[in-house]
């Protein structure tokens, strides 16, 4: 090893190697006082304090995280950054939400200060949040794009985002057409596809929002550039189910619609997924396409409760999301405490150790990131979230009498929030801490 280009975090250490649900105490990897060397940003090896210091040169700097707990950065499969300031609006369902809210607020994104003040805001509430992986929404103007993607690279973040695409039932004011749609996303893609942790996703709002024409032009945008992503909502709501039923009538379902454009398959994610059937489940399933369950707005929205045990069942890519500003936390840890009660409500358990699988490697799993971050194998991006399980005097109380690894988790995501962040590092490097 050269000292040079190391250094090591010390602390207790969990990570992943595959989903628990499925391969249980197998797919967990934990140190309870552990090391994790870092060099050049990217994880060189992971393991017992002791047998790692022993052979460690004294020169190399250690962080020292003892007492803390260290995961891998909390991957975000949905949100909207343009939404930040709408966040806890009262009072309205999906459609409802749409005209009296997000609208209005996305309007003012054509102003490009604007823009990169909510942008910057935004970054820095994902760091804060142990956040440091999103596929994030932006809004139709093609700034707010870029505001996103700069914000993004200043702080080094792995950030997926794009122009959203919508041309009809919206107001004047944010309608694009189809060839400028197309036209802006592909100046955009240029710009911006590839550039350091920078990806982009095609993004039509969702299939009501966009005429057929714009449907087929940004399918053909996401075949034609290797590696795109392709972001969208599908079957949130029961009243927006009933409306693109009956402006596709010639379409099977919701999904198919988005399957007759060829908007499906790999680093494809859809968010709600609520209202498919076993047809469009297998669908997805058989072209690699990914569910962001966002459980949060959801419960918000009034939209309904996603069925994760049939998705696991059928073997789908999930990954959670926050979906700010109808999701009503920036955390990931308040979203898996919603993601729990979603499930009881539908009969089903979701231990500790898969929820927290979910917001690391099976998020980066759904993006098809799983060879880049999710866990500390060698190779991977050393992106990863400090948390501290004393943050508040319940938690440090209740933590007293934890016995075993799962119950600690289970206690953090039910009673954990922003609070319990200690320091978030992006490639290695702290980019947020507490302070005091």
């Amino acid at each position: 090893m050269n000292p040079a280009d190391l250094h090591a975090v010390r602390g207790e250490i969990l990570h992943f190697l595959a989903d628990p649900a499925s391969h249980g105490e197998a797919a967990i990897e934990h140190f309870a006082d552990g090391l994790l060397l870092i060099r050049d940003g990217h994880v060189a090896e992971t393991g017992p304090a002791g047998e790692l210091l022993a052979r460690l040169p004294a020169d190399v700097p250690v962080t020292d995280y003892r007492g803390k707990l260290i995961l891998p950065g909390f991957v975000d499969t949905h949100i909207h950054y343009a939404q930040t300031d709408i966040i806890a609006s009262h009072g309205e369902q999906l459609l409802a939400w749409l005209e009296k809210y997000t609208f209005p607020a996305e309007a003012r994104f054509a102003d490009p200060e604007h823009a990169r003040a909510v942008a910057e805001f935004f970054c820095d509430e994902l760091l804060r949040n142990g956040t440091t992986t999103a596929l994030a929404f932006a809004t139709v103007h093609a700034t707010s794009v870029d505001a996103l993607f700069e914000a993004a690279l200043k702080r080094r973040m792995r950030m997926i985002t794009g122009k959203v695409m919508m041309d009809r039932h919206c107001p004047d004011f944010l309608r694009d057409t189809a060839a400028g749609g197309y036209a802006e996303s592909q100046a955009l893609i240029e710009r911006w596809h590839g550039r350091e942790r920078l990806q982009y996703a095609v993004t039509p709002r969702f299939a009501a929002t966009s005429t057929p024409e714009q449907m087929r032009l940004a399918g053909r945008l996401y075949a034609e550039h290797p590696g795109l992503y392709l972001q969208s909502h599908v079957a949130e709501n029961r009243g927006e189910v009933a409306w693109v039923a009956q402006l596709y009538p010639e379409a099977r379902s919701y999904l198919d619609v988005y399957d007759r454009f060829g908007q499906l398959g790999e680093r494809s994610v859809y968010a709600h997924c609520i209202w498919l059937d076993d047809t469009d489940r297998q669908r997805m399933a058989d072209t690699g396409t990914a569910i962001s369950f966002c459980p949060t707005s959801n419960l918000f929205l009034g939209s309904g409760l996603f069925d994760l045990g049939r998705a696991r069942e059928m073997g789908l890519r999930v990954g959670v999301g926050t979906d700010v500003g109808a999701g009503t936390s920036f955390s990931m840890l308040q979203t898996l405490n919603e993601a729990y009660k979603v499930l009881q409500l539908g009969g089903q358990k979701l231990s500790a150790a898969s929820a927290f699988h979910l917001a690391t490697l099976g998020g980066a799993h759904s993006l098809y990131l799983d060879e880049r971050i999710g866990n500390f194998l060698p190779g991977k991006e050393a992106d990863f979230v400090v948390l501290d399980p004393a943050a508040t005097p319940l938690l440090a109380r209740r933590m007293q009498g934890a016995q075993t690894l799962d119950e600690r988790l289970f206690v953090l995501m039910m009673l954990g929030d922003d609070r319990s962040i200690a320091a978030t590092h992006v490639l290695g490097r702290a980019a947020w801490q507490r302070s005091g």
